[in-house]
């Protein structure tokens, strides 16, 4: 695999901010955007982002990979998955490795994560400011990691599996383009722990992640996952799994059942 580091500024990333998430972190309902006080709110943090100098570090590699069964392989290191249990009619059960050829095909692997140095203005002693730091924070991960698929998809240097790609930045936060970039610990990947058998292949530290022993990672305003380019590739929740498929999961990640029912505990 090659390994690509980028660097991005936290003022070319506003654009591809989904306010959406923002105002939900507020609870403030979408009803409710357009409002005097939302309004103020959205200005204050584009006003933060505007007044630090910050970079947001991104990390990517592309790797030779196949499914197998319930499992991507990744160079030679399985990365097991989750299946959905629960189903619709006429709706196949679905898991990520669906999407990645048995035979031979490739995937990405991604992460991204803001300079420490924004976070550690948050004060006790200022909770507003400290809040609209944090969820500014959070929200400019994720828009480099919308602004570092974009690249992914259209650098031949990076991928470049869908070059002639021509969307709008609001069909890109409708996820419009194709291919999909999951990342730990959301519905299609809610296992945390995953993110061990990622930082082993790519060492997320080169974006300056750094792990807890819960898989939690530092900075708190960091996203990390995998990108599959297969045009039929969509998100899905796993939901809920049934002790059976718990217990073929604990044979293939290696770790024991009450292990993965702390990192699973919101899909048993």
């Amino acid at each position: 695999m090659k390994k690509h580091r980028l660097t991005y500024k936290a003022d070319e990333l506003t654009p591809y901010i989904n306010w959406d998430y923002f105002f939900h972190a507020w609870s403030i309902p979408h009803a409710r955007q357009g409002e005097a006080a939302a309004k103020q709110l959205q200005h204050d943090a584009v006003e933060l982002i505007s007044g630090n100098n910050c970079n947001v570090h991104a990390l990517f590699a592309l790797c030779e990979a196949h499914s197998t069964g319930d499992n991507i392989d990744i160079e030679g290191t399985l990365l097991p998955l989750l299946r959905q249990q629960h189903t619709l009619p006429g709706k196949p059960n679905l898991c990520l490795s669906d999407f990645v050829s048995p035979y031979k095909d490739r995937i990405g692997l991604f992460a991204t994560a803001i300079e420490k140095s924004f976070e550690d203005k948050r004060s006790n002693d200022d909770p507003y400011t400290s809040l609209l730091i944090q969820t500014t924070a959070d929200r400019l991960a994720e828009a480099a990691a919308t602004r570092l698929h974009l690249d992914v998809r259209t650098k031949e240097s990076l991928w470049g599996y869908s070059p002639d790609e021509r969307h709008t930045i609001e069909e890109l936060l409708h996820e419009r383009h194709q291919g999909i970039r999951p990342a730990v610990g959301y519905p299609s990947l809610p296992d945390q722990s995953a993110i061990f058998i990622i930082d082993k292949l790519i060492t997320l530290s080169d974006a300056g992640i750094t792990l807890t022993p819960s898989g939690a990672m530092q900075p708190h305003a960091s996203v990390c996952g995998i990108m599959i380019a297969h045009s039929a590739a969509r998100y899905f929740s796993v939901g809920n799994i049934c002790d059976e498929q718990l217990h073929d999961y604990e044979q293939r990640r290696g770790i024991p059942a009450a292990t993965l029912r702390k990192y699973l505990v919101r899909n048993i």
